[in-house]
């Protein structure tokens, strides 16, 4: 009997890693394939009377991540390279030559860059808060790393403080930290409005809760914020999002000194936090593939979970929200312009992105998981899990 039980949790330790693999791919089987082309072009008008003197910053592009779910390749640029390195949060970058050091009244200067994309099927855990790890989990390096206060991340506000121990219940109450993201992504769903139109800038996370409404990104700073209070390790993602219903959306913002034109592509920011025992999950508060029916679905619903999301950059420590403040009072008490265009084209020809020998390893696996449970009369069938209908971005 010991050794039927001992056989019989085997299988189902097989049984639930299969499972686990299949029920999480939203039906993605196949590589998808993008490019993404960008061009930027630093303007100052002749009846401008000041001089833009360039910084490295101005002639630094973002090279994209390269994770697990996908592959990106710089596959071209009208300015040389003059070197690559990792930004304060740790992205890679590039920092362009440019033919000049300043502009002066009546010229512009425009860098576009070509990237090739290869997106991967995306796994996430089957996760259950019965199954979550508690505080004490959280190793002490991880917390040093993605708890403390830097960058946006007011820790130390009070208020906020205040407001963290309030939605999860009294200190030492709950420790289950995936019962503690859900509770934050409840409150925040019930209390934060998404604002139309959108903010011109981010906003910190005390602010987000003063005016009671937020973005994509302003409602992640928030529960990114929140989690670090708690001592859950935190941190914001953004990519972009292919949409081939944009053929041609042109937008300004900071008093007509930003010009932006998204052909087939979107930009979204979402929060990263680490749930033991899964590691890193994405919450994506405002943004769900197949809409909200409860917290858990900002994970399981994200829409990085989908191929057509591609991660640019994280931001872990660097105070972007300053950053942001900073520059738009740079283009407007200068008369400073800056025009963008972006688009995203999905080539055709997705391929598999298994090999023969994984191909034959998963068989193996199944076919073992079919065999032991055979013989020990046991028969479990695998849930099917149906890809939702893609709801229009907000």
């Amino acid at each position: 009997m010991k050794r039927a039980a001992a056989t019989f949790l085997i299988v189902l330790i097989l049984l639930f890693s299969v499972v686990q693999s299949l029920s999480v791919t939203r039906a993605q089987t196949e590589n998808r394939n993008y490019t993404i082309k960008m061009s930027v072009t630093y303007s100052n008008p002749s009846t401008g009377t000041k001089t833009w003197n360039f910084t490295e910053e101005d002639r630094t592009i973002s090279l994209f991540m390269n994770t697990t779910w996908q592959m990106v390749q710089l596959t071209n640029s009208n300015l040389t390279i003059e070197t690559t390195k990792n930004d304060t949060d740790g992205n890679p970058i590039a920092v362009l030559q440019f033919p000049v050091t300043q502009l002066t009244p009546g010229d512009n200067i425009t860098f576009t860059t070509t990237y090739n994309v290869v997106s991967k099927p995306r796994l996430l855990p089957s996760i259950a808060e019965v199954f979550s790890g508690v505080l004490q989990n959280i190793s002490t390096d991880l917390r040093d790393q993605y708890t403390k206060e830097e960058g946006p991340w007011l820790v130390s506000n009070s208020t906020l403080r205040v407001l963290a121990h309030d939605i999860v219940g009294a200190v030492g109450n709950e420790t289950k930290v995936l019962t503690i993201v859900r509770k934050l992504v409840a409150w925040i769903h019930s209390n934060i409005a998404y604002p139309h139109p959108m903010h011109e800038v981010p906003l910190y996370a005390n602010e987000t809760l003063t005016e009671g409404e937020g973005d994509c990104d302003d409602q992640a700073i928030l529960l990114i914020t929140l989690s670090r209070i708690l001592g859950i390790p935190a941190y914001l993602q953004v990519g972009s999002i292919y949409m081939p219903t944009i053929e041609n959306d042109t937008s300004t913002y900071w008093q007509g000194h930003v010009r932006e034109v998204a052909k087939k592509i979107g930009w979204h920011g979402w929060a990263m936090v680490y749930v033991p025992p899964w590691g890193w999950l994405p919450v994506d508060l405002t943004y769900l593939w197949g809409g909200y029916a409860e917290p858990l679905d900002a994970i399981t619903n994200a829409a990085v979970t989908s191929q057509s999301v591609i991660q640019y950059m994280t931001i872990t420590k660097s105070d972007y929200v300053a950053s942001s403040r900073q520059a738009r009072e740079f283009l407007i008490n200068n008369d400073f312009y800056v025009f963008l265009e972006d688009e995203m084209i999905e080539e055709t020809g997705p391929q598999s992105p298994f090999g023969f020998e994984e191909l034959l390893m998963a068989g193996l696996i199944v076919a073992a998981v079919i065999l032991v449970a055979s013989s020990l009369l046991i028969s479990r069938r695998p849930k099917r899990w149906a890809v939702e209908e893609i709801p229009k971005p907000q």
